[in-house]
């Protein structure tokens, strides 16, 4: 790993970056808990039904994309399933692959969390960027001084 020489700037970037992103994930956990789901359920539905593979999520994939492993993919998927919000579906053509998919009532859910969090991106995803865009400058700037340096 290369040794980079840090500075105020970049503490107080990654700072700031750092607090706008916990702030979206609390407005998403309190949002989802609002409509009694946990955050990881709400993920659950996001997930599934933002799946690019003609909606064949597997329990493997789904536990990827989670960044848990299988079993704990599994046992979030059974609670969601106990709930209503989601259902397995063998493959027709392999009967052995299971996929995930929304039930009604999930994409009902799915669609008024959703909502709000595109409302709350349109509202303060500005900040957001404009962090991340700091961070990228200050980063930027630090590596010009260090190059200028030698």
């Amino acid at each position: 790993m290369q040794s980079h020489k840090l500075d105020k700037n970049d503490y107080q970037a990654l700072a700031e970056f750092r607090y706008r992103i916990r702030a979206f994930l609390s407005f998403s956990e309190q949002s989802a808990h609002a409509i009694g789901l946990e955050p990881q359920q709400h993920q659950l539905l996001l997930i599934v039904e933002g799946f690019g593979h003609d909606g064949r999520l597997t329990i493997g994939e789904l536990a990827k994309r989670l960044k848990v492993r299988h079993h704990s993919a599994g046992e979030l998927v059974n609670r969601a399933e106990a709930s209503g919000l989601v259902e397995r579906a063998r493959a027709e053509d392999d009967r052995r692959h299971v996929y995930v998919r929304l039930t009604e009532r999930g994409e009902k859910v799915l669609r008024e969390l959703s909502i709000h969090h595109l409302e709350e991106l349109r509202s303060n995803g500005p900040a957001l960027v404009r962090s991340l865009t700091k961070l990228f400058q200050v980063r930027r700037e630090n590596e010009s001084q260090d190059l200028e340096q030698r």
